[in-house]
């Protein structure tokens, strides 16, 4: 366990509010959004679904004073795979979003890829670990 930074604290309740903001539109307008992105309505609202679970432990963890540092260290790495998976999509050939699915996959991808940066420096400049 850590003394978490308010860096740290503020980048996962970024994340979070992020994450909420993309679950709620992805679950709720996979069917309006899909056409306009040429991305596929399933994909769209398991990633919202999935987001939905995720936003409730990137919350959860920004308002504790004390966190496992573990924890922490899932959702930096969790951010990271999810920025490289994202591209790697793209370039898989597995979807063929038009120019507007594209833009958004990848604003994404670097919007994550930034979260995963702030959070380590938060976690760097976070207290001592906590005694158990």
């Amino acid at each position: 366990m850590i003394y978490p930074s308010s860096f740290l604290s503020r980048a996962l309740l970024a994340d979070a509010i992020f994450s909420g903001v993309s679950a709620v539109g992805l679950t709720l307008g996979a069917s309006m959004l899909a056409p306009f992105l040429n991305l596929s309505e399933a994909l769209l609202r398991e990633t919202g679904l999935f987001l939905i679970a995720y936003t409730a432990l990137v919350g959860w963890l920004a308002t504790r004073s004390t966190v496992a540092k573990a924890l922490v260290l899932l959702v930096i790495v969790g951010n990271a795979a999810w920025t490289l998976g994202s591209i790697a999509l793209l370039f898989s050939g597995a979807v063929s979003p038009n120019l507007l699915g594209q833009i958004v996959v990848v604003a994404q991808a670097i919007a994550t890829g930034v979260f995963a940066e702030l959070q380590y420096i938060g976690l760097r400049k976070s207290g001592e670990t906590v005694a158990a």
